[in-house]
């Protein structure tokens, strides 16, 4: 592994078997006198879907309509 100016440098098929992909962001951490990085996904997940449900209906509404009518006895 090799740093320059802000780039990481990841050799050896370590990539390709992690999953990074040439221009994937990375989180460094330190934990326990060691660096560890985390894939950054570019995208938050909770934002790529929110709005997709918009029925105008509440989360009550949807639940009772997706499980149909139910006898409360």
């Amino acid at each position: 592994m090799g740093i320059r100016e802000g780039q990481v440098t990841i050799t050896q098929g370590s990539p390709h078997r992690l999953g990074i992909r040439a221009g994937q962001v990375l989180d460094f951490e330190e934990e326990d006198r060691r660096l560890v990085a985390k894939k950054v996904s570019p995208v938050d997940p909770v934002a790529s879907v929110w709005g997709i449900l918009r029925s105008g209906s509440s989360s009550d509404e949807m639940i009772r309509e997706l499980r149909g009518d139910v006898d409360p006895s």
